[in-house]
């Protein structure tokens, strides 16, 4: 039987887990994620990924 994927917090975590979580559903190493949220907050004027981080930290389930 196959399990469904949750999008949850990691537990290998630097700040709340969040890029360590969308690493693990999508299945990427943790520091491909990493380094392409940073890339994405400088390019953005670092705001729109400050606050998009903050909302997937409310969001998303800590990890079991």
């Amino acid at each position: 039987m196959e399990t469904k994927k949750k999008l949850t917090r990691s537990k290998d975590k630097i700040i709340a887990g969040v890029c360590g979580g969308l690493a693990e559903y999508l299945g990427i190493d943790v520091t491909i994620t990493r380094i392409g949220y940073v890339l994405l907050s400088i390019l953005s004027a670092a705001f729109p990924g400050l606050l998009a981080y903050l909302v997937f930290m409310l969001i998303m389930p800590k990890a079991e």
